[in-house]
């Protein structure tokens, strides 16, 4: 079966950075719901259309097509004072962007008195490696092209 829209896609990848050095390599296949529904990259449907299980292929992403570029005016400084005890780089908080929306905020760095959050996704501004294997293609069901998301195992479980 080919990938195309409403099908659901079965795949190992890893992640590497521009040198070659490994950032994640998925323990579990990622399933998503293929066509536009937001659930991988762009880039990464877009190789991905029309090919089977099996397929296997390295694709070089610019942070614009990865997880795009780094926006300053997504990082906060906070006097250190404004949080819990036991905060710590690395850890999340939500909290409002500047739209007034939730925004997921991560521990970026404390500074003597401050802490830096930052809005970023981790592996903003970073261009990537994904090496990719198809494992299975199939039709997606009517409830998950309705939700927009695959069920079951590997994917979205309500």
């Amino acid at each position: 079966m080919k990938i195309e829209k409403n099908t659901a896609v079965t795949l190992r990848f890893k992640v590497s950075d521009a040198q070659g050095k490994l950032i994640e390599d998925s323990k579990e296949p990622m399933v998503y719901l293929h066509g536009g529904y937001g659930n991988t990259l762009p880039k990464i449907e877009e190789a991905l259309e029309g090919q089977e299980a099996g397929y296997q292929t390295t694709l070089a992403l610019p942070p614009e097509d990865a997880f795009g570029l780094r926006d300053e005016d997504l990082v906060r400084t906070i006097p250190r004072s404004q949080f819990p005890p036991g905060v710590k780089v690395g850890g999340q908080l939500e909290g409002q962007g500047s739209d007034g929306r939730k925004q997921v905020f991560n521990v970026a760095k404390i500074k003597g008195n401050t802490v830096i959050l930052d809005a970023n996704h981790p592996l903003a501004g970073k261009a990537l490696r994904f090496t990719l294997k198809v494992t299975d293609v199939r039709l997606a069901s009517e409830e998950e092209i309705a939700h927009q998301h695959v069920h079951g195992e590997h994917g979205h479980h309500h």
